[in-house]
C-alpha cells in the first residue's frame, strides 16, 4: 500500500501518538482554545417566508464570521442520514478494500480516497483520512472514486446531490442581494449551472492524545461556499477576534461556511472563515463537507459592480485551477 492511514495508526495507538501528529504549541488545542465558551454562531431558519430578513441574517453571518448554521433548509432528516450511513460503512470496510478507491499517485486531481492532501508544513500530520469525490455536475463526476461497498452509496449520494440545488441556490441569491446585486449575479459570477459539488468525508479516528493533535489545521477553504454535516461528535472549531472557540453541535442544521472565492467575488465585504478540527478521545468524529466551486477554468475576480475608484479591487483574478494549485502547495500567488 505504501501509505499509512491514520485509523490504522489509531488502531495501534494506545496513551501515545507519533511525534508527526504532535502539533506545535501555538497550534495544540488544549493550550489555544477558548475553554467553557461555545461559539453560538448564527443559526438561520431558511423557510422564513420574509426573504429580507433571511438576507440581512446571511449578510451578517457572512460579514462577521464567515460562518452560520441553517435549519429548515429543505434536505430531508432521512436523506441525509442515509448519506451518512454509507459514508460511515466505507470507513468501516477493510483497508484494502478501501485501498482500492486511492488517490493514484502522481495524479493532478483530488479525488480519491486518502491521508495527505497539502504540503505539510514543519512536516506535522493531521489525524483524519478522507475520500474526495464530486457529486455534480454528471459530467464531472468520476465513478471510479465511488465506493461500491456499501450498495447504496452511490443511491444515497445522488439523492443527496439532488436536494443539495435548492439550498445552494438559496445561499447564492442572498449573498448576491446583500450585495446589491440582482439574485443571480454571484451564482453567476461562479460558474452559473456549472457549478461543481465536491463531496469530501472526514474520518477522524479515535485519538489518545487529542490535546496535541489536530484533525485538520487551521485553514480557509478554497471553495466559493461549503456546506457541512457532521456527525454528532464536536470537534469544528472557528477563529474568532484571534480565539478559537468551539462550535455548537446542533442536530439536523447544516453548516455553512464563507469560502475564499465568495471573498474575492465580493471583494472582502464576506469573509472566509477560518476554523480547524479537533478530534476525540472516545469516539470517532466524522464530517461531511460539500464544497460548491466554480468550473476549474473559470477566471474568478471581484464583481465588476462591487469595484469603482472609491472601492478598488482587493484581490486579483484568477482562474480557479490556478488559485487551488498555489494554495495546495503553499507557493506564492
Amino acid at each position: 500500500m505504501g501509505v499509512e492511514r491514520v485509523q490504522e495508526i489509531a488502531n495501534f495507538s494506545k496513551e501515545t501518538i507519533p511525534e508527526e501528529f504532535i502539533r506545535t504549541t501555538y497550534e495544540q488545542p488544549a493550550l489555544t482554545t477558548v475553554q467553557g465558551t461555545v461559539l453560538e454562531v448564527p443559526v438561520i431558519d431558511l423557510s422564513d417566508p420574509d426573504e429580507e430578513k433571511v438576507v440581512r441574517a446571511i449578510v451578517d453571518a457572512s460579514s462577521n464570521w464567515g460562518m452560520f448554521q441553517v435549519v429548515n433548509h429543505g434536505i430531508p432528516h432521512e436523506t441525509v442520514r442515509k448519506l451518512k450511513e454509507v459514508g460511515k460503512a466505507f470507513f468501516e470496510l477493510p483497508p484494502h478494500e478501501k485501498e482500492a478507491y486511492a488517490k493514484p499517485p502522481g495524479s493532478q486531481s483530488i479525488e480519491g480516497y486518502g491521508t495527505k492532501l497539502q504540503r505539510e508544513v514543519e512536516g506535522k500530520k493531521a489525524w483524519v483520512d478522507h475520500l474526495f469525490h464530486k457529486i455534480w455536475p454528471p459530467s464531472e463526476i468520476n465513478y471510479q472514486f465511488w465506493p461500491k461497498n456499501p450498495p447504496s452509496y452511490r443511491k444515497n449520494n445522488e439523492e443527496y446531490a439532488k436536494h443539495m440545488h435548492g439550498v445552494v441556490d438559496k445561499l447564492f441569491r442572498c449573498l448576491s442581494l446583500g450585495l446589491g446585486l440582482e439574485g443571480n449575479e454571484m451564482k453567476e459570477a461562479m460558474g452559473g449551472d456549472n457549478l461543481v459539488y465536491l463531496l469530501k468525508i472526514n474520518y477522524y479516528p479515535q485519538c489518545p492524545r487529542p490535546d496535541l493533535a489536530l484533525g485538520v489545521p487551521a485553514h480557509t477553504d478554497m471553495s466559493a461556499i461549503t456546506i457541512l454535516v457532521p456527525n454528532d461528535v464536536q470537534g469544528l472549531q472557528a477563529c474568532k477576534d484571534d480565539h478559537w472557540y468551539d462550535v455548537e453541535y446542533i442536530p439536523n442544521a447544516l453548516i455553512v461556511h464563507i469560502g475564499d472565492q465568495v471573498e474575492i467575488v465580493s471583494n472582502g465585504k464576506y469573509k472566509s472563515v477560518l476554523h480547524r478540527a479537533k478530534v476525540n478521545k472516545e469516539k470517532t468524529r466524522i464530517s461531511w463537507p460539500v464544497f460548491v466551486e466554480p468550473p476549474s477554468d473559470l477566471e474568478v475576480g471581484p464583481h465588476p459592480k462591487l469595484v469603482n475608484e472609491a472601492n478598488p479591487p482587493k484581490f486579483k483574478s484568477k482562474k480557479y485551477s490556478q488559485y487551488c494549485f498555489c494554495k495546495l502547495n503553499k507557493t506564492p500567488e
